[in-house]
């Protein structure tokens, strides 16, 4: 399999190796922090304050409990979908 490396504000990540990838927001609700999925906060986000538009790139491994997932964290949605843009170009060739 050939190295997909993506440069990241958190560092050179190897998507080859990536199990999940997925788009979320980072919520405050009633002083309690969450990660919810835009879906969600389109439905919802009135009755919440969002902090962070978050991209998860999860490297756990299938059926292993400890978790290795590398967020990285936006100020808008626009940032969000940029870098989920240019990541998409890794599994387009």
């Amino acid at each position: 399999m050939k190295k997909m490396i993506y440069k990241s504000s958190a560092g050179d990540l190897d998507l080859s190796k990536l199990t999940r990838l997925y788009p979320a927001v980072v919520v405050d609700l009633n002083g309690e922090t969450a990660e919810m999925s835009l879906e969600w906060t389109e439905l919802y986000g009135e009755k919440v304050k969002l902090k962070a538009y978050v991209l998860v790139f999860d490297f756990t491994p299938i059926h292993e409990e400890k978790k290795e997932k590398i967020t990285l964290e936006f100020k808008t949605k626009e940032e969000l979908m940029a870098s989920m843009q240019e990541v998409s170009r890794f599994f387009q060739n």
